[in-house]
């Protein structure tokens, strides 16, 4: 297998918070920049952040940004108190951070991206050659309830017709995903998983959660040790190590893709029943409201959100447009692809706990 080189990985969080990521570095507080805002956000957008394109769009508007990374689902831990604003990667931790500190609704919501399954090209056919798959040049369509019952009766890999030619195909059949209890993209997993596991009824309280615990369980358990990021699952992926099915979001996909990097044998499966991430701030002081606002509303921030790989909210245009020479890889209008409703803050809180005990 080549590997995909040239990409550069951002440090990750452990334990909780990760070292402070600045866009704005020394020296590049001159200009126009004016008001200097702190937040706290996902690792997802640290390169969006760091990149000095964008920092010099922030600075264009009055801006210096300074961040620091946590997982999404670890920012509730945390005091945010002197901070503007905290960006995490979906709206369920970001509205139960808004109701924490009392924060006027509506969210600013500047992008949002599906979860897929990155994979190399021999485990994406395995898959379609039974069922569980189909293809169409790189991308294609991973059949979640077929996948699901697989998962189930815990097949392995040797158990699938094909399988038998590529050695690195062994042990059992998963997708590795990141800890649920901590980060985003692994609780919007189970979100979508216990929606097609309990036929399309999205959980709502501890019945709910405790008809599909086994089979959640099932999924995180089998992984072992998990990534606290994507950022880690999908650096292993690129450098041809870990497992042959990763989670992701296909922010870092196509942000791969637009940036010109080597592709490899990615073969980049959207799941039929996935859930999305919005990417939601949450303002802390009138200045994080700004700085959201103008996230969502500014052309030049939204063509560089594009170029890291993110759906800019309300005109999918930007994002066909700019992927239009990686079409052969990404679902750029999301066909046959069914958003999964996520469960409120707290059940799903819940079913990562009982997912990963």
């Amino acid at each position: 297998m080549r590997r995909i080189a040239g990409i550069v990985l951002a440090v990750l969080l452990i334990g909780g918070v990760a070292a402070a990521v600045v866009a704005g570095r020394t020296g590049q507080d001159k200009g126009t920049a004016t008001k200097t805002v702190h937040g706290m956000i996902g690792s997802e957008k640290a390169e969006f952040f760091s990149d000095p394109d964008v920092v010099k769009a922030l600075a264009a508007k009055g801006y210096t940004v300074r961040t620091e990374t946590s997982g999404s689902w670890a920012m509730d831990g945390l005091d945010l108190e002197g901070y503007d604003f905290a960006f995490p990667s979906s709206q369920a931790p970001a509205d139960e951070l808004a109701d924490k500190y009392h924060v006027r609704r509506p969210l600013p919501r500047p992008f949002y991206s599906p979860l897929v399954v990155v994979a190399h090209r021999s485990a994406a056919q395995v898959l379609a050659a039974n069922g569980l798959a189909t293809l169409d040049k790189n991308t294609g369509t991973l059949k979640m309830a077929a996948y699901l019952d697989a998962a189930e009766h815990e097949r392995t890999w040797q158990q699938l017709k094909g399988a038998k030619a590529h050695g690195e195909l062994t042990g059992t059949l998963y997708i590795a995903s990141t800890d649920p209890e901590t980060s985003s993209s692994g609780a919007l997993y189970l979100a979508a998983a216990s929606y097609v596991a309990d036929g399309g009824r999205v959980a709502s309280d501890d019945a709910a959660v405790g008809r599909t615990a086994p089979l959640m369980h099932r999924l995180i358990s089998v992984q072992g040790a998990q990534q606290p990021s994507t950022d880690a699952a999908f650096g292993d992926f690129v450098s041809g190590a870990g497992n042959p099915l990763v989670l992701v979001y296909e922010s870092q996909v196509a942000s791969l893709l637009t940036q010109g990097h080597d592709a490899g044998d990615l073969t980049v499966l959207y799941p039929d029943t996935t859930a999305n991430s919005d990417h939601t701030v949450v303002p802390l002081t009138p200045e994080g409201r700004a700085l959201g606002e103008l996230l969502s509303t500014d052309p030049v921030l939204r063509k560089l959100a594009v170029r890291h790989g993110f759906r800019p909210q309300g005109a999918t245009g930007e994002f066909t447009a700019a992927t239009a020479a990686r079409s052969t890889y990404l679902n750029q209008k999301l066909t046959g692809v069914r958003q999964a409703p996520v469960p409120a803050y707290k059940v799903l809180h819940e079913m990562a706990r009982r997912a990963g005990n």
